[in-house]
């Protein structure tokens, strides 16, 4: 199974949450509201999560192994780096 495609969609507003991600794998499915959050070690991603009945949040969609999660979060973080990186250059150009 390929990852096919990443979607993010940054928040601008103060706050650990960084951006809300889409992805999708084989060009056929679809996982929706993955969150880029910043940690105290750095980035990292949570998978989408309901609240339960005893108040703990369930991931509803999540890899389930750590190799499958490490590809996951790597993809997804590298794909954030370069947003950024094409925000700030929009950024200097818009400067000049």
């Amino acid at each position: 199974m390929q990852i096919t495609d990443i979607r993010i969609r940054r928040i601008s507003k103060e706050g650990k949450m960084k951006a809300v991600v889409s992805i999708t794998f084989d060009n056929a499915f679809v996982v929706h509201d993955i969150k880029i959050i910043e940690g105290e070690k750095g980035l990292f991603i949570a998978m989408p999560s309901r609240k339960a009945a005893d108040g703990e949040y369930r991931d509803i969609a999540h890899p389930i192994n750590s190799e499958t999660r490490d590809i996951v979060q790597n993809m997804v973080l590298r794909k954030y780096e370069e947003l950024l990186e094409e925000v700030e250059e929009e950024a200097e150009a818009e400067a000049i």
